[in-house]
């Protein structure tokens, strides 16, 4: 354990323990680009699933998986072991996410959809346990304003190289003589293989430290729904929800509109997507930087404007011009960046004027609700623009050939949902309040309402009452 993470007061953590414990975001980012943008495509070219069958289960299962999280974030909060509390979580998400991925990038020809729905939830149960985890473990490995913006800039660059090594894959199928198919299942592989590996080094070398309760953590329907109608929290998740919906809406679009409407080839639309993906790690810090300047709330209204003006021009790229593509891609995806790292951010420090007002542990509950309006807005990005593209007339089975209209609205259903959601996203933060010198306020009520309970009795912990009060453990 390094010496800054043990300290409690600590302000700077070093820059190998955020990569160390980054890690567990590689095979969670490899998969957002694998599922969102090549899976369903995946589905509906090789594997004979229309779009209709492939928007409504996806929307079913969001939908379901909805209820999973906020029970997590509820158990989680109350975890003790000797292990930690977040560290458990990591380790039991990892063998369920790698189930899930064989089942669907190896999935048989000829599926139904009862077979997608299932495996589809596995999926996203491993997805929900380790990437709650991650995002409440990160909020008290950083507790510190401006901290939690550089951990979770370094956690998006992290997952930034995860993403960029799935993109890879397709870029080099074809010179390698392989098929879009291959590659697709290639991504897959590259999740299962990343799963276990970055789990284990995340749990043994990152240090954990349990805060305290200042009293007893026995379930309130009351503190619950505190979390739900709280104005800041309410804020937080539509911000989230329109954040993931624009982007969503553009990656589920993306592949179809830069090859039927810009002309270009499933190899030249990955490569603009890997440098897409490949921005957002400078634009991640840059990020982080500007929240140190002009807040956090600032920076995620200023991203989110200056995304939808950039992607507003997307029409004018020349059929098959790279090179032309290219700063707009660039532009789009180094803003993108600060979108999820600055809610994330912002809701550690909700989280922690909660635990001050509730006298609870709640950072997980709270994340959970978060990722209930992340899937929500993610399930409708798939829902809402597969059957439209049917209604629409647009044609997706592979060969295919569309008539100019069916081609337009495509172009128009891929510029105007991704501009009117992230517009909306950051409008969700106008006239914040709980900025850097109020968050400095509450850390000091905080630490000082700890320092206070030094010596008090333990809190009476299901299956862990012996349990030591605040534990650290460096694995």
């Amino acid at each position: 354990m390094t010496d800054d993470a043990k300290a409690p007061g600590s302000k700077r953590l070093s820059l190998s323990t955020m990569v160390i414990f980054s890690l567990s975001n590689l095979p969670l980012s490899a998969l957002g680009i694998a599922v969102f943008v090549y899976l369903p495509p995946y589905f509906a070219r090789h594997l004979g699933v229309s779009l209709t069958v492939v928007g409504g289960v996806w929307a079913t299962v969001r939908m379901i998986d909805v209820g999973i999280d906020p029970v997590l974030g509820l158990i989680m909060d109350r975890t003790r072991t000797p292990l930690g509390r977040y560290r458990v979580w990591i380790i039991a998400g990892a063998p369920i996410l790698m189930l899930g991925l064989y089942k669907l990038f190896m999935a048989p020809v000829g599926m139904d959809a009862g077979y997608l729905v299932v495996w589809l939830l596995v999926m996203y149960l491993g997805i929900s346990t380790m990437s709650l985890a991650q995002s409440a473990w990160g909020a008290r490995l950083a507790p510190q304003y401006d901290e939690r913006s550089r951990l979770f800039g370094v956690l998006t660059m992290v997952g930034v190289a995860g993403t960029m090594a799935a993109l890879a894959i397709p870029i080099i199928a074809k010179p390698l003589g392989r098929s879009d198919a291959w590659a697709v299942q290639a991504m897959g592989w590259l999740s299962i293989a990343l799963t276990p590996l970055t789990a284990a080094i995340v749990a043994v070398r990152t240090p954990e430290r349990i805060a305290r309760d200042a009293t007893r953590h026995s379930f309130a329907l009351s503190d619950y729904w505190a979390l739900i109608v709280k104005p800041d929290l309410m804020r937080m998740y539509l911000a989230q929800m329109a954040t993931t919906l624009g982007p969503g809406w553009m990656a589920a679009l993306y592949l179809f509109f830069f090859q039927s409407s810009r002309g270009f080839s499933q190899q030249q639309a990955t490569i603009l997507l890997f440098l897409y993906i490949l921005a957002g790690a400078p634009g991640a810090m840059l990020a982080a930087a500007m929240a140190g300047r002009i807040g956090k709330h600032r920076t995620l209204m200023v991203t989110t404007t200056a995304y939808a003006l950039g992607l507003s021009t997307a029409l004018m790229i020349p059929r098959g011009n790279v090179l032309a593509a290219l700063p707009l891609m660039l532009w789009c995806g180094a803003l993108a960046s600060g979108f999820g790292l600055m809610i994330q951010a912002m809701l550690a420090d909700v989280g922690d004027e909660v635990r001050l007002a509730q006298g609870k542990e709640r950072i997980s509950l709270i994340y959970a609700l978060n990722n209930v309006a992340g899937k929500i807005a993610a399930a409708l990005a798939i829902a809402l623009t597969f059957p439209l593209l049917d209604k629409l007339g647009f044609k997706a089975a592979e060969g295919a050939v569309n008539t100019p209209a069916a081609i337009h609205n495509l172009e128009m259903a891929f510029l105007i949902g991704p501009v009117v959601f992230v517009m909306l996203g950051g409008a969700c933060v106008i006239g914040w309040r709980l900025d850097a010198k109020r968050h400095a306020v509450i850390r000091g009520e905080l630490e000082a309402q700890d320092t206070l309970m030094d010596g008090a009795p333990t809190p009476v912990w299901p299956r862990a009452a012996a349990a030591p009060l605040d534990p650290e453990i460096s694995g």
